[in-house]
């Protein structure tokens, strides 16, 4: 949800991955439906495992509760936000984490861009 939002707040401006250290088989169909409610297409995304190439090109890593499993590479800003896990959830508890997400990136876009 989160690289949905980046995508969507920049106008496709930023280059964003998402990835994980253990992704899933398919992303949640429910976050699927709670980000088309908002105008963000995220059906075609594929879940990934993060690759040391995507963490060398980028500047910021937005981890969510990965804790100690994800490693930390030198000069890259690193930000943990603590969320629900909307994995097995209903639309209604997914609503409040894609809400949330949204805001945290509308505000790490606006310090990144001095906006």
């Amino acid at each position: 949800m989160a690289a949905g939002w980046l995508r969507h707040l920049s106008s496709d401006q930023i280059p964003v991955y998402s990835a994980g250290s253990t992704p899933g088989a398919e992303v949640n169909p429910v976050a699927v439906e709670a980000m088309a409610e908002v105008g963000i297409d995220i059906s075609g995304a594929e879940p990934q495992h993060w690759t040391e190439e995507m963490i060398g090109e980028v500047d910021v890593v937005v981890t969510m509760g990965c804790g100690d499993i994800c490693p930390v590479y030198a000069n890259k800003r690193y930000l943990d936000w603590e969320l629900d896990d909307p994995a097995g959830c209903d639309l209604a508890m997914v609503r409040g984490v894609r809400d949330e997400i949204g805001r945290r990136v509308d505000a790490l876009l606006a310090d990144m861009t001095g906006g």
